[in-house]
């Protein structure tokens, strides 16, 4: 920090945001994410580093094909358990998946956690190729597709204005 900001003669302002900043989750739809058995509540994006933040709910007995987390991923278990052989996290575990992160987590019970991915997920086939790229952009069409992205702000070069 800077003596400038520190200086008694410097007033701080407060500011209005451009949007509200409590949203209440509950308002929007469990949709289909990218595979059978998983649902996603979409609810926020950043255009800078493709990340996201999400509900995500997994149906019991998912085996998750596997996946690479290109950014690091926190999440909250909400609900539920899920995990990866003996490394296992229940109700109000904190998770953290390091970025470059590949694995298959399973989730013989089912889960709810909240969760922010701070850049790219990409999903493999059996085979070793790509089957999908999920970062913001994917997430923000995806929840305009569903009709639940109106509390999502972004930027005009974000949107498909072409």
């Amino acid at each position: 920090m800077s003596d400038t900001a520190l200086a008694s003669n410097n007033v701080v302002k407060t500011n209005t945001p451009h949007r509200r900043a409590f949203f209440d989750p509950d308002t929007l739809t469990w949709e289909e994410w990218v595979l059978p058995g998983t649902y996603f509540k979409l609810l926020n994006i950043n255009e800078l580093t493709g990340g996201f933040t999400m509900l995500l709910k997994v149906d019991p007995d998912m085996v998750v094909p596997p996946h690479h987390h290109i950014g690091g991923i926190e999440a909250f278990v909400i609900e539920g358990e899920f995990g990866y052989g003996d490394d296992r996290g229940g109700v109000g575990s904190y998770v953290l998946e390091a970025g470059g992160s590949i694995h298959r987590p399973d989730s013989p019970g089912g889960t709810i956690m909240f969760a922010v991915i701070h850049g790219p997920l990409v999903g493999y086939h059996e085979d070793g190729s790509i089957a999908v790229v999920v970062d913001g952009r994917f997430m923000y069409d995806l929840a305009v597709q569903h009709n639940v992205a109106g509390h999502i702000t972004v930027t005009n070069t974000f949107t498909n204005d072409t």
